[in-house]
């Protein structure tokens, strides 16, 4: 994203913000199992137009975090600048996941371009709180996406951690998990075939959890469609 003209103040987003809210979005995005406590109901799609107007700006990401809204929160993360977020602030900015959609949406957005991701996914993988936990693997999971040219080796190195987390039975845990491991497994053919072999060992496991994932991620990985993608 480029630098915009345009100028804002915290003051200026919120105005926008509260403008285009929807409070009938929210009992929709109940159903999915969004937390609604401290949301207004704008849309992503509105996000990222408001992103685009107001460009990169570190410092306006780290105040719209500070308001504790999950929209400025995920707005945040769409202006914030990779290279000025230090792992102090990650730290916090994890800390403050609420909900998934916040986590994941803050992990494709930013987190995962930080020159010390790799760390913070060893670190948060062993981590207790929920969605610290989840933003390890939603991490993994976006840079088997995101990063076209990390060799394959360095995604094997992720299994230990998905065979360690998989024992969580916790939904939101589990599902990203499985999120990381399908992705691995969709990346290329050697991957492919590493991912599902992964996944029958696990589908071996005393765990509920582990067993889900092994299915939810062969039945996934194996289809057709993917084989030839």
């Amino acid at each position: 994203m480029e630098k915009a003209n345009l100028k804002y103040t915290v003051n200026d987003i919120l105005t926008k913000l509260k403008n285009k809210a929807n409070p009938d979005n929210l009992e929709g995005m109940a159903r999915y199992g969004i937390s609604t406590e401290n949301r207004l109901g704008n849309s992503i799609p509105f996000l990222r137009e408001l992103a685009k107007e107001t460009g990169k700006n570190h410092e306006l990401s780290l105040k719209l975090w500070e308001k504790g809204i999950d929209e400025t929160k995920i707005l945040a993360s769409m202006i914030g600048e990779e290279d000025k977020l230090t792992e102090k602030q990650a730290e916090k900015w994890a800390a403050g996941f609420n909900s998934w959609d916040v986590c994941d949406q803050v992990c494709m957005n930013l987190f995962k371009k930080l020159p010390f991701v790799e760390k913070k996914i060893k670190e948060w993988s062993k981590r207790e709180e929920t969605f610290v936990k989840r933003a390890a693997f939603s991490l993994i999971a976006c840079i088997a996406v995101y990063d076209k040219i990390k060799p394959d080796k360095e995604f094997l190195k992720f299994l230990p951690l998905i065979k360690r987390a998989a024992s969580d039975e916790r939904n939101y845990v589990k599902k990203a998990v499985s999120w990381a491991l399908r992705n691995i497994g969709k990346r290329n053919k050697n991957l492919n075939k590493e991912a599902i072999k992964f996944a029958k060992e696990l589908e071996k496991s005393n765990f509920k959890s582990a067993k889900w994932i092994a299915r939810d991620t062969i039945s996934d990985i194996q289809r057709e469609k993917i084989k030839k993608k």
